[in-house]
């Protein structure tokens, strides 16, 4: 984590997630064939996006940052969203699919409750960090 940083509360990463969630469902509903793709295109990379920070994470203040300390990159956030994405990608397989992604955000969820620095599995493959910044939108 970054000097002077402090680890994002699970309440806003929930938040985040939510909203960027939100967003892939969106996708999905407005264009039925092309939406889904493009929903886990944006699950993949969001992260990597507005240095650092997908839609959610701008909106509620957060930043994904590297072991560096340096904004997430694309490659970054693809590691640390492919546990959710492999979910995402199985989720059109009925039921199967369905368990699938929810296992897995349990799984993410239950990681991220137990690690003492506040990272999920996808955090610990990518080597990335979640902090507050003091920036969200709307504020000065």
């Amino acid at each position: 984590m970054t000097d002077g940083a402090r680890m994002a509360s699970l309440l806003l990463r929930v938040v985040s997630k939510c909203i960027d969630f939100i967003l892939i469902l969106a996708a999905a509903e407005a264009l039925p064939k092309a939406g889904w793709l493009a929903g886990l295109g944006y699950l993949l990379i969001s992260d990597g996006l507005f240095e650092g920070r997908s839609i959610g994470k701008r909106l509620t203040g957060l930043r994904v940052v590297s072991g560096s300390g340096k904004p997430c990159s694309i490659k970054d956030s693809i590691l640390r969203n492919s546990t959710l994405g492999l979910g995402v990608l199985l989720w059109k397989i009925p039921f199967v699919g369905w368990i699938f992604l929810l296992a897995v955000i349990v799984l993410e969820f239950i990681i991220l409750l137990g690690s003492k620095e506040g990272m999920r599995l996808g955090d610990e493959i990518a080597k990335t960090s979640v902090i507050e910044t003091a920036e969200a939108v709307g504020e000065s």
